[in-house]
Formats: structure tokens, sequence, C-alpha cells
């Protein structure tokens, strides 16, 4: 049976809230470790770039596969103590995966990895919804998730130092300690129980029989595979053609990540005024801009230019199709954002799949293009969204 909704202090609230968004932080990490330490991961492994950019891919199809259905296993589990368990799991996943000595061991333990974000950062969520009053549940939700963002500014970049300075290793350990130290706080703060209500399967059946939550999906499933065509690879891509040191790719990275970071101050704002859709609409023509420029990139500095607007987009552009799902169905609301982040964890596969393929092929300099084919077909699927269904 779900618990009754707990109600806590503002100072107790607010050391929990903190623990989780540090969660999202290292589950962030973790999971955009791979893309920064990929040319590392290829040396170390003896493989080649295309071949151990399908660890982003094996990794993504399997947490789009996992996090509904282990939403429905844990459904009616004490978040009290899954939480700190899953974050202790994804300590211990990340420190077996600094004994891998073959590319196919690091592939299974990677896999064993993702079960924490598959696990942590929804049922994060649905523990808010427990313990935070309806009134004060979206700016709950926007700190916890946070820590997503705090990943991409300050955690992918330092990763991707790490990694490419003292090796893949070195940065997988960082996420290992941060994990259980993550485990350790939230154990000490986590009030309990906290049981929210599961899913249903009707509510399940009635997001996947409506077509236009399912178009709005596409559009997020179109435009993540485009994006990780070539995020995917962009290590590689800029130490092969520009020559970039550890140093400039992790200042590449944490320039992404500011600008990311800004963006979402400023289009949050955006959304209010004007709807998430619009927000979508701009953030699919900054992808395409950048995907065209991109092929003028010829040094660290250039490639930051080209990419800006894609940057300044990148938080927003999912926010505003998270937000976006809601009004079309708000009875199946945690359905249909919970399929949505299933989309994203697809995109990753397909996106890194795609790329892998066509860089064993020798195609690493037409990855933008490719991304290009895929931001313009998301583009007109989202304007048939708009002009049919005015979502």
């Amino acid at each position: 049976m779900p618990s009754t909704p707990l109600h806590l202090d503002r100072r107790t609230l607010m050391r929990v809230l903190l623990a989780l968004m540090f969660g999202n932080v290292v589950i962030g990490t973790g999971v955009m470790i791979v893309p920064g330490t990929l040319n590392d991961i290829a040396r170390s492994m003896q493989v080649s770039v295309g071949l151990a950019g399908q660890l982003i891919s094996a990794a993504g199809l399997f947490m789009c596969i996992a996090a509904p259905v282990l939403a429905m296993v844990v459904g009616r589990w004490d978040r009290r103590w899954l939480l700190p368990a899953v974050m202790l799991w994804y300590a211990a996943t990340h420190f077996l995966c600094l004994a891998a000595q073959s590319y196919t061991q690091l592939l299974l333990l990677r896999l064993l990895a993702m079960v924490g974000p598959a696990l942590f950062t929804p049922q994060a969520a649905a523990a808010v919804s427990q313990i935070v009053p309806v009134a004060k549940r979206a700016r709950a939700m926007s700190l916890v998730f946070l820590g997503w963002s705090v990943a991409l500014v300050l955690g992918m970049p330092l990763g991707a130092w790490l990694g490419n300075t003292w090796g893949w290793r070195t940065a997988f350990a960082l996420i290992g300690v941060l994990a259980l130290l993550n485990g350790l706080w939230l154990w000490r703060v986590l009030p309990g129980p906290i049981r929210p209500a599961p899913m249903s399967m009707a509510a399940w059946g009635r997001t996947f029989g409506n077509k236009v939550l399912m178009q709005c999906v596409a559009v997020t499933l179109v435009t993540g595979s485009g994006q990780f065509v070539l995020f995917a690879y962009l290590a590689p891509y800029l130490e092969r053609y520009m020559a970039a040191t550890p140093g400039e790719l992790a200042f590449f990275y944490a320039c992404n990540g500011i600008l990311g970071f800004v963006g979402m101050i400023l289009l949050t704002r955006r959304i209010d005024r004007t709807g998430p859709a619009s927000v979508v609409t701009l953030s699919l023509w900054a992808f395409a801009f950048s995907a065209v420029a991109w092929g003028w990139a010829s040094s660290v500095w250039l490639a930051v230019i080209t990419m800006a607007g894609w940057s300044l987009v990148g938080f927003a552009w999912n926010a505003s199709q998270q937000a976006r799902l809601v009004p079309i169905a708000p009875e199946v609301a945690s359905a249909s954002i919970a399929l949505n982040t299933s989309a994203i964890y697809l995109s990753q596969a397909v996106g890194a799949g795609i790329g892998g393929w066509l860089i064993v092929q020798g195609h690493m300099p037409e990855l933008h293009w490719v991304t290009l084919c895929f931001i313009v077909g998301a583009i007109l699927l989202n304007r048939h969204l708009r002009r049919t269904h005015g979502v």
C-alpha cells in the first residue's frame, strides 16, 4: 500500500532534497563519463573508437528497457532503503569496472552499473512526490533534477580531464567514491517509509494509446538519436582533427555545460511566457544550425563557438519536452514522463550505434551531416504535431 505523504520541517526537507540532488550529480556524471573518456578506453582495451562507443549504445538500450520494467518491479518497495541501496550498487559496479581486462568484461560490467540510472532518477522523483507538499513540488523537482545539469557543467569536464590525463579507470574510481558517499548520505537523511503509489498497467495502456503523446515522444527519440550520432564521439573527433589536449577537452565540455546552464535559466522564463512547444521548436533549429556549422570548426575554440547554439538549448530542450507532455494527458503524466525518459535512453543507443558504425566505415568527418538529417526529421515531425494537434 502507498504510504501517507510525510510532513517534514523545512530544514530536514532541504537536507533530503540536497542529498537527492547530489545523487543525480553522481548518476549523471557516471552516465556521461564514457563519451569524455572514450579515447583512453579505446586505447586501453585495444579496440576502435567506433567499437568503444558501443558502450554508450548498449547502456542506452539497457536503460531504455530497464527503467520502466524496474519501475514496476520496485513499485511497492520503500524508497527509504531502495535509493541508498541503488547508490551503493552504482559504487560497487564502478569499482568492479576497474578490474576489467577486456572490452567484453567492461561492457558487461557497464551494463550492470546502468541499473543505477535506470532506477535512481525516476525513483528519486517518486520519493519527492511523497515528502513535498503539492504546492511546492515543482520547485523541489527542479532542485533534484538540477543534479543532472551540475553533472554536465562540472562532472563531465572533470571526468574528461581525469580520464584523458590519468586514464579512464581514475574517472570511474571517482564515480565509485562519490556514489558510496552519497549512498551513506541518503541512508542518514531519508525519512521513512516512502512508498508512492505504483503506476498501473491501465495508465501505461492509456499512454501508449494516446497518438498525440506518442508523436511527442517520437520527437524526443528522433532528436536525441541525431544528437548522439555526433555528441557521443566529440572527444575522439576533437583529438583526431583538432589535436585537442586533455585540458582542452575538459575546457570544451565545461563551456558546453556552462552555456547549457545559462540557457536553461533564460529559456525556463520563456516556457512560462510562450509555452514549452515554442522552446522545443527553437531548440530544434539551434541543433540544426550547430550541426551545419560544425563542419567549419578547425580548433577547440571554434568548436565551442559552433556548438554554442546547441549548448544553450541543450538542458532546456528536454525540460521543455517533459513540460509539454503533462498537459496533453495529465492523468497519465507519470507514465508519459517515464516513457519520454526511456526514449532519451533509447536515442543514446540509436545515435551512438549509428555514429560508431559510420566511424568504422571511415566517415567520422560526416557525423554532423547525419545528425542534421535526424534533426530535420524532428523539425518536420514537430511541425506536424503543432499544426495538427496544437501542442
